[in-house]
């Protein structure tokens, strides 16, 4: 089992994270699924939950109106096909979808706008536990993201 420790809003060299990721051209090292003309799919580092996905816009935005309809449509599009993927490869039976805008709503990142697709089971216990403040995945990150890309890829 994998232990993650929490995170911190900015990389090492104190940049956005996100677009410090979306920067690399190592998509599997990365765990970047998909990039589109406007968004970018990545396998959150930190989960809630096995299969926890973002996706995210390519340009550092803090809030859906600094977004064009655009880039509204495209990541709201691969959110739909994002369920989609999920199910198929892992057997979801329900998702939480949504943003925590700002810093007061709950943004662990609140300057680079990011939509989280948990997937959920029957019976799950509301987000993986925590023990000793230490978060047990019975899955590494690595086999989801062998289990998602090739469905990705299907978007290009």
């Amino acid at each position: 089992m994998q232990y993650m420790s929490t995170s911190g809003d900015e990389s090492d060299d104190g940049g956005c994270v996100f677009c410090n990721r979306l920067a690399r051209a190592d998509d599997e090292g990365s765990y970047i699924l998909w990039r589109g003309e406007y968004t970018f799919v990545i396998l959150n580092a930190y989960p809630y939950n096995t299969g926890h996905v973002l996706l995210l816009p390519n340009q550092h935005v803090e809030a859906l109106g600094d977004m064009d309809p655009a880039e509204r449509a495209e990541l709201f599009e691969v959110c739909s096909a994002t369920t989609g993927f999920v199910t198929s490869a892992m057997g979801a039976e329900g998702f939480n979808v949504g943003m925590n805008l700002g810093s007061a709503a709950g943004a662990g990142i609140p300057g680079h706008l990011h939509l989280h697709v948990v997937p959920r089971w029957s019976g799950d216990t509301n987000f993986m536990p925590v023990t000793g403040g230490a978060k047990v995945l019975p899955e590494m990150l690595g086999d989801t993201y062998a289990k998602l890309r090739p469905l990705f890829d299907t978007l290009r």
